[in-house]
């Protein structure tokens, strides 16, 4: 059986490019009877960037609805929070001292950041080492990643193996990624990747009235109404058929070439998609919301499960280094 292994970012609530491209793949993938999942929130992560504790407390709770609604069986899999876990903090400084300083600067969360030093705290310097102990400490054979990630994920197993050559023996797992090619790159209200960082996103458990508000920000072009319309071009209609069966997509489509349909049509039609698409997520996001204790309670038996797992891979590299 192989272990896969997942986390997400609780730096916000989860929007409709997390679900598609992360949250459901990930439960999907978590049904297949061969793998044995831990799925975690990664909220130590969102430490560099997020301060204040009541917004922190906000998204995790969000974060983990987000999943639980989206159809995440707390039976199958182990759910944990990052920070439940607290041997992951004393393996990132084992790690630290095994990690070569020019890996680190050449790390993409620090060199996107690195011509505005005073921007950089010591965190995001060190944020792939935490990520590679988030992998490691639980023996991981398979890490799910996309290709922006894929670079951390090289760091993790250069690190293990740096780690397995200094001890003289196979102490940590050197875990494989997979990227899959179906992996949706879902576009953001101005085109680009939607992202939290860049404000483009669409959160699908929003109030109904702020929900459409995101959508009709989406932004198009100036063609006129009556004109025919490039559906190729435009990012309502991208949108639109990541959701839309083939008929659907079809139908808007021809709405598009045959002209007199504007784009304020195409958004309601988005909009519209979106609320039927997540009818039954939305009513159990709410529901869950409105009960913190009981998303506290599963992320708490979660971290049960995961941290014996935690606390055995540590003891092992701590026996191996001399402490």
């Amino acid at each position: 059986m192989a272990r896969v292994l997942t986390g997400i970012q609780s730096s916000g609530r989860q929007h409709l490019g997390n679900i598609l491209g992360a949250i459901r793949p990930a439960i999907e993938l978590s049904k297949d009877p061969k793998n044995e999942a831990y799925l975690f929130i990664a909220d130590l992560h969102s430490l560099t960037t997020i301060k204040d504790g009541a917004a922190r407390k906000e998204n995790v709770l969000a974060t983990a609805a987000a999943w639980l609604a989206c159809g995440l069986d707390t039976d199958k899999v182990v759910f944990y929070r990052q920070s439940d876990i607290p041997e992951v903090t004393e393996m990132t400084w084992y790690l630290n001292c095994f990690t070569p300083y020019p890996m680190l600067a050449n790390a993409h969360s620090f060199k996107d950041k690195s011509e505005n030093l005073s921007d950089v705290n010591a965190g995001l310097f060190i944020y792939p080492v935490l990520m590679a102990c988030d992998i490691l400490m639980y023996d991981a054979n398979i890490v799910p990643v996309g290709k922006d990630q894929k670079q951390h994920l090289e760091m993790t197993r250069d690190i293990a193996n740096s780690v397995n050559r200094q001890v003289g023996q196979e102490l940590l797992v050197i875990p494989e990624s997979l990227i899959s090619e179906k992996v949706m790159v879902i576009p953001g209200t101005d085109g680009r990747k939607m992202s939290k960082s860049y404000n483009n996103y669409i959160d699908v458990f929003l109030p109904e009235k702020q929900l459409r508000k995101q959508v009709m920000s989406i932004v198009t072009d100036s063609t006129p109404l009556e004109e025919p319309k490039n559906p190729g071009t435009c990012h309502v209609f991208a949108l639109y058929s990541l959701l839309a069966n083939v008929a659907q997509t079809e139908a808007m489509r021809q709405n598009y070439v045959g002209g007199n349909y504007g784009y304020g049509h195409a958004k309601q039609a988005l909009f519209e998609l979106i609320m039927e698409e997540f009818k039954e997520e939305r009513l159990r996001f709410d529901a869950l919301m409105q009960n913190p204790a009981e998303i506290e309670r599963l992320l708490l038996a979660g971290a049960e499960k995961a941290r014996p797992v935690a606390y055995a891979v540590l003891s092992r590299l701590k026996a191996a280094i001399g402490f």
